[in-house]
C-alpha cells in the first residue's frame, strides 16, 4: 500500500485553507483484494473525517492503457486456472531488469493518456492498492510535474509486516517512509458488530448446527467443489442420521460453479452464493473457513475470530502467508479435500476445544483499526505540507 501526494496540494495547505481535499487511490480487479482494500481506506476516510476529503477509486491502467494491459485481469483470471503457466511467468517477471523494462516502456509510451487519468480529479493524494498501480504512475508524475516528496519513489509505504519492510528497505526504501500497520480492511468488519445468533437469522442458516464458511476468494479459485462435496457427506452423520454441521460456500465471479454446486443434493444445510459485498456478515455467522491464502481475507478471518484451513494458495505472491498463518497458531495447510473435511468434522465434535484456541488465537493476531492507522498517518502527512513544499524538485 504505497501514497504519494501530488504537488498541486502544496500550495494550498501552506495557505492553511480548510477546503476538502481530494484523494485518488489507484486499484484493479484482479480477484477481489486490492478493490476491497481500496474501499477500506475510502469508508475509513469519511467516517474519520467526513466532508474533509473526497475519494475517488480509478483503474488507470483499463481506463488509460491500451490493449492487452487494459483487460489485465481476465488475463490474470486465465493464468491464476493454469498454475504452472502463472509460476513460471511470476518468476520470470520478478527479474528486475525484465519488470522494469515492462514498467518504463508502458510509462513512455502511454505518459500522456495515465498523466490524464491521474489529473482527472486534481488529487492531492495518491494512494496506490496494488504494486500495477504505481510504477508506472510514478515514472509519469517524475517525467511530466515537479514533484516535491521526501523520496524518490514514494512518501509512504504502508507494510502488512515487519517481513515485508524489510524486503522494501533492500529495494532502496527510506526507513522513515514506511509503517507497519497490517492491512487495511472495511471498518465494517469492526464496527457494528453484531452477535452470531442474530447474523444467523438474518442469513437464513442454521440457528443450532455449527457452520464452516467455504471460499475461494473473488475468481474462485482452488478445490472448491471438491471440498464442498466432501464437507456435505462428513458433515453428515450416518449412524445418528442427522448433520453435525452447515456448509456455506462463497464461489466468487465463478458463476458455473455456483450453479453447479447449487443444482446439487445436499445431506446437510447448505447456501451457496456468489460474489458477496457482505462478506463480514457471513464470517461473523460461521465458526471456522476453508480458503485460499489470499492476504485480505486472512486478515478478514482473523478479525472474525476464525481459525483457517488453507487448501490453495497462488504460487509465488500468496505462498508466504501459509507458514504466517500456520506459524501464529491460527490455522493449518491442508491441500486435500477429504482431509479437510475430516478436519472440520473433528473441529465440530470431539477436537472443539482446539477450535476454541485457534479462534482466541486468531482474535489476538488481528489487527481491525489497521485501516483507520493508515488514513490517521495520511491525514498527518497532508498536513505537514509546508515541510514537504521546502524540498526542492
Amino acid at each position: 500500500m504505497e501514497f504519494q501526494e501530488e504537488e498541486g496540494s502544496m500550495g494550498t495547505m501552506q495557505m492553511g485553507a480548510r477546503r476538502t481535499k481530494n484523494v485518488l487511490i489507484l486499484m484493479n480487479d484482479m480477484g477481489g483484494g486490492p478493490r476491497a482494500s481500496a474501499e477500506a481506506i475510502r469508508d475509513a476516510f469519511h467516517l474519520e473525517f467526513g466532508n474533509e476529503y473526497r475519494v475517488f477509486l480509478k483503474d488507470v491502467w483499463k481506463e488509460r492503457i491500451g490493449w492487452p494491459w487494459n483487460d489485465i485481469d481476465s488475463a490474470n483470471n486465465f493464468l491464476l486456472k493454469h498454475r504452472q503457466l502463472h509460476t513460471v511467468l511470476f518468476h520470470f517477471t520478478s527479474v528486475r531488469w525484465i519488470h522494469s523494462f515492462i514498467l518504463a516502456a508502458l510509462a513512455t509510451f502511454y505518459a500522456k493518456e495515465v498523466e490524464a487519468g491521474l489529473m482527472e480529479h486534481n488529487p492531492d493524494i495518491i494512494i496506490s492498492a496494488h504494486p500495477f498501480m504505481q510504477h508506472v504512475p510514478l515514472k509519469v508524475l517524475k517525467w511530466q510535474v515537479c514533484r516535491r516528496c521526501f523520496h524518490p519513489g514514494v512518501d509512504r509505504l504502508y507494510s502488512p509486516s515487519e517481513m515485508v519492510a524489510k524486503r522494501a528497505l533492500l529495494d532502496s526504501l527510506n526507513e522513515s517512509h514506511i509503517r507497519v500497520f497490517a492491512l487495511p480492511i472495511r471498518p465494517s468488519f469492526c464496527r457494528a458488530m453484531v452477535r452470531k445468533d442474530d447474523l444467523r437469522v438474518e442469513l437464513e442458516m442454521d440457528p443450532q448446527l455449527p457452520a464452516v464458511l467455504l471460499t475461494g476468494g473473488g475468481v474462485g479459485l482452488g478445490p472448491l467443489e471438491e471440498t464442498a462435496k466432501a464437507l456435505g457427506e462428513t458433515l453428515f452423520d450416518e449412524q445418528l442420521a442427522k448433520p453435525i454441521g452447515q456448509l456455506i460456500i462463497i464461489c466468487g465471479h465463478n458463476k458455473d460453479l455456483a450453479s453447479s454446486l447449487g443444482s446439487l443434493e445436499w445431506k446437510i444445510p447448505v447456501k451457496v452464493r456468489g460474489f458477496e459485498n457482505q462478506i463480514e456478515k457471513w464470517m461473523g455467522a460461521c465458526d471456522c473457513i476453508v480458503m485460499k491464502a489470499g492476504p485480505g481475507t486472512i486478515a478478514e478471518a482473523l478479525i472474525k475470530g476464525l481459525p483457517i484451513i488453507l487448501n490453495y494458495y497462488i504460487p509465488g505472491q500468496e505462498e508466504g502467508n501459509v507458514p504466517y498463518v500456520v506459524d501464529n497458531g491460527v490455522g493449518v495447510f491442508i491441500p486435500s479435500p477429504k482431509e479437510t473435511a475430516k478436519l472440520v468434522a473433528e473441529w465440530f465434535s470431539t477436537r472443539a476445544e482446539e477450535l476454541k484456541n485457534m479462534s482466541q488465537n486468531a482474535l489476538q493476531l488481528a489487527q481491525p483499526n489497521a485501516v483507520f492507522d493508515i488514513v490517521k498517518d495520511i491525514h498527518e502527512l497532508a498536513c505537514q505540507g509546508g515541510t514537504l513544499a521546502s524540498i526542492p524538485c
